[in-house]
């Protein structure tokens, strides 16, 4: 939005808020359910603003963002990810627990017309999770293009719980985000949006049954934390955290989330048809060195929402559902959580801010450990099965969400204080706060790095503001087994493949014992990448009929030795 529209711009906002034709029903993605999943990334378009031109966007299986992807805990799943974009894209599977090379991290990129097959075991509590572009230098501009979707695991423990869980009915996802439209509706690719989105859908309005309804919340913001609460100040009950179910109901009538967090809540609407309340960012009480507290009119972080109070989503409650849930649970989990006393190490981090870094988007560049991401560099080799403390201090003067992959963490304190109740179960963002005047911040997490050990593909930790990330606020580090006996000698790493020519499969045959392969890319006569299989299982073949008719390069890395070799074959039709 043009800041010098804003004044118009607030006065019409304010004046369709009085009118309930104004709202928009609120889009709930599709689902996907199963252990084999079709992602398509494409770039299209959706008329998001009600008037004039649609939006230029980028949606997966669809036209802005993607389907709520339901799976089961022990299952394991296939995701078939293939990018259309015009630009390279990585999909990085939020809050999972899987090998490095299956992760999405900004070293599995996949070119245009490429299809990437990660596949893993889920490993996860039942929770809400999600998955999003992870690109460096172009997260930001990914993401704002509403690129992502939900990821939800279920189990037994989470089952055996009298919970809401009719999609959609009883069982309501909140994405929340924000977005900057120009004077043709089209997205700026800005830190902050002058417009709230949730579901990728303005001014929002959603009918609940009176009776109990659970949200899962995600903010999936470009920068922005949310301070949620609703308009009657009602009570609502936290009943997860990022990676799982909390022990207990938690009761709170505000919730800071922050970006790449979610929660669940509860919330109990029973003898209450008929009436509407508004769920809400109560904004205006954050602090500037929270994101979305500042008050910047103009310039790369003016804004509409700033240190403001808005809406998120106009809530009409209407007739209960057949059997609906009308008690909220005493009890969730029986969590055993990590102790400080379980940890072989403590890793010390730091968080600054430095100035005056060229090519930085913005007025300062943030740093961990104070350098910029370097792709090339890990930062770390932690050792498989450690259980370590990371203590992050931060004399940076803006908090920071921190993000790290591969594992759920259990925060220990937070400026010397025990975490909220809502903040005491299994985690993988924790917001570090600013500085207080000349006193850094202190956060101390716990992890167990119990599984995955890989030389080559590191993880990544880093600031979830997109913009920071994509600055270089961003490090990584490998796990490495310090008892497996690799042998890393030159060994023979020929292999053939067959049949050749082929039409719907090919096979690996190696010509020396024990081999494996660690990765296969599938290349055509032009030097463009069709295929990415990381770890393939070669007992079934290779399915080449997403290829055409030519002649194919495929480069096998031995999980041995790590060194790749190179075979070619003829796709016929």
């Amino acid at each position: 939005m043009k800041h010098f529209l804003l004044p118009l711009f607030i006065s019409l906002i304010l004046i369709s808020q009085s009118f309930g034709q104004s709202y928009n029903n609120l889009w709930i993605p599709d689902t996907l359910i199963g252990t084999n999943f079709n992602l398509r990334i494409v770039d299209t378009f959706a008329q998001i603003v009600n008037t004039g031109n649609q939006t230029i966007t980028g949606g997966i299986n669809g036209k802005f963002w993607g389907p709520t992807i339901f799976v089961n805990k022990g299952d394991q799943i296939q995701m078939n990810v293939q990018n259309k974009l015009k630009d390279s894209v990585t999909i990085h599977w939020h809050g999972m627990h899987l090998p490095a090379v299956m992760d999405g991290g900004p070293h599995q990129i996949i070119p245009p017309n490429t299809i990437w097959k990660p596949y893993w075991t889920i490993k996860n509590e039942a929770a809400t999770y999600w998955y999003h572009p992870h690109l460096h230098e172009m997260a930001m501009e990914q993401i704002t293009k509403g690129i992502g979707g939900l990821l939800i695991v279920r189990d037994e423990k989470e089952k055996a719980l009298a919970l809401p869980r009719k999609y959609g009915v009883d069982d309501i996802p909140l994405v929340l985000t924000d977005r900057d439209f120009n004077s043709s509706n089209q997205f700026s690719i800005v830190p902050y949006g002058d417009s709230m989105l949730t579901n990728m859908t303005l001014r929002a309005k959603y009918d609940v049954p009176a009776q109990i309804v659970r949200f899962r919340i995600l903010n999936a913001a470009i920068e922005r934390s949310y301070n949620i609460g609703f308009s009657d100040g009602r009570t609502f009950y936290v009943i997860t955290s990022d990676g799982g179910l909390l022990n207990v109901p938690v009761a709170k009538t505000r919730y800071l989330l922050h970006a790449g967090e979610r929660i669940e809540i509860l919330v109990n609407f029973t003898n209450q048809n008929g009436t509407n309340v508004d769920l809400k960012a109560y904004n205006s009480s954050l602090g500037n060195n929270i994101p979305g507290g500042e008050n910047f009119v103009t310039g790369p972080f003016g804004n509409f929402l700033g240190k403001k109070d808005f809406n998120i989503l106009r809530i009409n409650v209407i007739a209960p559902t057949v059997n609906p849930i009308t008690t909220i649970p005493n009890t969730l989990a029986t969590n055993t959580y990590l102790k400080a006393s379980d940890a072989q190490l403590t890793r010390q981090l730091t968080i600054s801010d430095s100035m005056g870094f060229p090519n930085i988007l913005g007025p300062n560049a943030f740093l961990i450990n104070r350098k910029l991401f370097n792709i090339n560099y890990n930062e770390y080799n932690i050792p498989l099965n450690n259980t370590e403390i990371w203590q992050i201090t931060s004399s940076s003067i803006f908090g920071h969400p921190f993000h790290i992959h591969d594992v759920e963490f259990n925060i220990l304190s937070i400026n010397g204080v025990a975490p909220d109740a809502t903040q005491a179960g299994w985690k993988d963002v924790v917001f570090v706060p600013g500085r207080t005047g000349g006193t850094s911040s202190v956060v101390k997490f716990i992890a167990k790095f119990d599984d995955f050990a890989d030389p080559l593909h590191p993880f990544m930790y880093h600031c979830h503001i997109a913009l920071h990330e994509d600055e270089g606020m961003m490090g990584q580090f490998i796990v490495t087994n310090t008892t497996a006996t690799q042998n890393l000698s030159p060994l023979n790493n020929d292999f053939n493949i067959y049949p050749n020519p082929a039409k719907d499969r090919i096979f690996i045959r190696f010509n020396s014992p024990n081999q494996s392969a660690y990765y296969i890319k599938v290349i055509d006569s032009s030097g463009r990448t069709k295929l990415m299989l990381p770890q393939p299982k070669l007992e079934n073949g290779i399915d080449i009929n997403s290829l055409k008719t030519g002649i194919y390069h495929l480069l096998l890395t031995n999980q041995n030795n790590m060194i790749t070799g190179s075979g070619t074959f003829i796709k016929t039709e």
